[in-house]
């Protein structure tokens, strides 16, 4: 489900960037949250292309379950 985090909460597992009060997350059945429709630069060296892309929504255009919790 989306959410707003209500408190800093680590480091997202996807991006390495922090989980900061304020940010759209999703929360996953397992309970782990993750940034949500946020929108990351990341640019890719060896193609020399630039991309905006999103934590758990890239993640899970090619997986189905949680990062850190693959056989749940």
């Amino acid at each position: 489900s989306e959410d707003v985090l209500s408190k800093d909460a680590g480091e997202c597992a996807i991006c390495l960037e922090e989980l900061q009060q304020g940010d759209t997350i999703a929360r996953l059945p397992c309970l782990c949250i993750y940034h949500k429709g946020q929108v990351f630069l990341r640019m890719h060296i060896k193609f020399q292309k630039v991309a905006f892309v999103g934590c758990i929504d890239e993640w899970f255009e090619v997986n189905r379950s949680c990062p850190e919790h693959p056989s749940d």
